[in-house]
């Protein structure tokens, strides 16, 4: 695990090793064990090591016996023993321990197919040099970020944007042809990126240099139909088997390793499974929030703790009030971009607890997803019932609907929130409901917000739909769900807020063959009856006790509605002040008053926009007005003093 950075110029000059150096040092955090590099006139590649697979000869770059393969890599590949003795009987020699060394051998054996035979969270730079070849990529479903820069002098890339950023003639700028879409979406979705001149590739991509030429292209994508046929139990079996290995493989480490645990079904499932494959009891780490009804509402304490008394774990819990105003500048810098989602904070602050103990930890991401958790994903079959009402009801229901309450961080407006969410979209096209769930904003209400024309040619949502083949609808939302919000919301935030603290997060649900696996299960053996995860479930029975495998689902997040009605009320009338929405020139400020009044009254839950347009505005302090993160939360302190 690392960071990863490097430049390829067009222009046949060298690289020259300074430039390198100020790359890394944005990105330090990420590895602070070690550093390396390697020069070879227009190419370089560098990384900074955070040391997990042979810590003492795991040095990076690596090279192959003849050092005519250079790599740079982020992240562990984890079927490597395996790969590895199947190089050494081909006569392939390795001069290390490591994870990676696999790909220069492989790469050398197979050629770019080789990216098909990994199994493991990447992000890669290997320059080949007899072919003065350089290629990047990244995994599968996109568990490692990778930003790059392409002009007219050269190409280059690195785990995170801040670094790219250190090159010569390159300054922060807001790029606002996608604030469109970071207002709709509430992240910036890719190859979109905050930075304009900067972009994401995408996941499950290869791009190569070679002859001065830049070919991309994509290398792996979900399965485009379910399979029929199978009984439920063997489907069941499968399931359960392939769980069972990814958490195995995924447990492989030089150094202590741990698990993340809420009490849901996900990281339960994960700290079940490590437990069978462990001869120490495995540590966990909870969080949970102080304070009234809203943060009891965020509070899974009592579930993590009747886990890891289930399982003997070693476990360690925190009960926080985050000083969010202080943070918020720190984890901005660190994020790159700002985003909506308040999981972020959670997840820095649960990751800086674990790291005290570890330097591995093992996630639940990514259950929900695979296997239909969420709200969104019974849209489909409520909406059936719905359209047999008559026609005067739906429309009664509809109008009653518009003028209901919502608040997420109070029981009964909760629900509220959630019947008129589904009321207002019951009657839309599938596509269009599932929008209707994720957006921040619908586009009508961004373009009435922007000083600009919103531009929407780069829909992201829109993209993913076309390009989801599938015939099954519940697997058609996941398959756009795999393209946008899982890598570009919520593992990104899961990368950067570990790595900010020098901790490794694996994520063996996204393991690729049980993504492949559950994609290609059929929508009525995933959810059954208004049952979410029904499959996952009874996969899980004999593991995990009903209460456990029954209870209410919360998101991973922070009740952030409750505070920018209470105690960080000022805040966000400073940030969202006239005098600051009119010195950027973004938005119409009347709209943001309309927004911040309904969210205050509970017309609206607000939560995500308002939130997305306040780490707009620290985001842009930080990059744009090139300020230190400290000293813009010393301002952000002083607004609510």
């Amino acid at each position: 695990m690392c960071g990863i950075h490097g430049i390829y110029r067009f222009d046949g000059l060298s690289v020259e090793p300074g430039i390198l150096s100020a790359m890394g040092d944005r990105t330090r955090h990420r590895g602070p064990d070690d550093e390396g590099s390697h020069l070879d006139g227009p190419c370089g590649i560098a990384m900074r090591r955070l040391s997990i697979i042979d810590l003492a000869g795991g040095h990076q770059p690596l090279s192959n016996a003849d050092e005519t393969l250079w790599l740079v890599c982020n992240g562990e590949i984890y079927n490597f023993r395996e790969l590895r003795s199947e190089l050494q009987g081909k006569g392939y020699h390795f001069k290390t321990g490591s994870d990676c060394e696999v790909i220069l051998h492989l790469y050398a054996a197979e050629g770019d197919d080789f990216v098909l035979r990994l199994n493991g969270m990447f992000d890669f730079a290997l320059w080949d040099a007899r072919r003065r070849r350089l290629l990047i990529g990244r995994d599968r479903l996109g568990i490692k970020p990778l930003y790059v820069l392409h002009d007219w002098q050269r190409l280059a890339f690195a785990s995170e944007a801040k670094a790219l950023l250190a090159l010569p003639g390159i300054t922060a700028e807001l790029d606002r042809q996608v604030v469109a879409d970071y207002l709709h979406l509430g992240y910036v979705a890719a190859p979109g990126c905050i930075f304009k001149g900067i972009r994401k590739l995408p996941p499950a991509t290869l791009l190569a240099v070679e002859d001065g030429q830049v070919r991309e292209w994509r290398y792996w994508r979900l399965p485009e139909r379910s399979m029929q046929g199978l009984a439920e139990g063997e489907w069941r079996a499968r399931v359960r088997a392939q769980l069972d290995e990814s958490v195995r493989m995924q447990m492989v480490s030089d150094v202590p390793i741990g698990a993340f645990l809420s009490g849901g079904v996900d990281s339960s499932a994960v700290v079940g499974l490590m437990a069978r494959h462990s001869q120490q009891p495995i540590r966990t780490y909870a969080i949970g929030f102080a304070g009234g009804e809203a943060e009891a509402l965020y509070n899974e304490l009592p579930y993590a703790r009747r886990v890891a008394e289930l399982f003997s774990t070693e476990h360690r819990e925190i009960l926080v009030r985050p000083d969010v105003v202080a943070l918020l500048p720190k984890l901005l810098w660190h994020m790159d971009e700002p985003l909506s989602d308040t999981a972020f904070i959670t997840t820095f602050l649960v990751s800086e607890f674990a790291r005290q103990d570890v330097k591995v930890i093992l996630s639940g991401v990514g259950g929900d997803e695979l296997f239909g958790g969420y709200r969104r994903y019974l849209g489909g079959h409520y909406a059936r019932s719905y359209g047999r009402l008559p026609a005067w009801l739906r429309r009664s229901a509809s109008f009653a609907a518009a003028r209901l309450p919502a608040d997420r961080h109070s029981g009964w407006l909760n629900t509220l929130r959630l019947a008129k969410g589904f009321l207002a979209s019951a009657e839309m096209t599938a596509d269009e409901r599932y929008r209707s769930y994720l957006q921040v904003l619908d586009r009508q209400a961004v373009a009435a917000l922007l000083i600009e024309p919103a531009v929407w040619a780069s829909d992201p949502l829109t993209r993913a739909f076309a390009a989801a083949g599938n015939d099954d609808e519940l697997n058609r939302m996941f398959a756009v769900d795999a393209e946008t919000q899982l890598p570009d919301d919520l593992l990104l935030l899961t990368d950067k807020m570990s790595m900010a603290v020098s901790l490794e997060c694996r994520v063996p649900l996204l393991d690729h063959e049980l993504v492949e696996l559950a994609a290609a299960m059929p929508a009525s053996i995933k959810v059954r009856d208004g049952r979410l995860k029904h499959l996952m479930k009874t996969s899980l029975a004999d593991l995990l006790p009903d209460d456990i495998l029954n209870r209410k689902k919360r998101g991973f997040g922070t009740p952030m509605g409750a505070w920018l009605k209470r105690e960080l009320a000022p805040l966000l009338r400073r940030l969202l002040s006239v005098e600051m929405v009119s010195a950027r020139g973004l938005f119409h400020h009347a709209r943001i008053e309309q927004l911040v009044a309904d969210h205050e009254a509970n017309r609206i839950d607000g939560t995500d926009v308002l939130l997305a347009l306040m780490n707009l505005e620290v985001w842009s302090r930080i990059y744009l007005d090139r300020r230190d993160p400290g000293d813009v939360a010393e301002e952000l302190k002083s607004y609510v003093a």
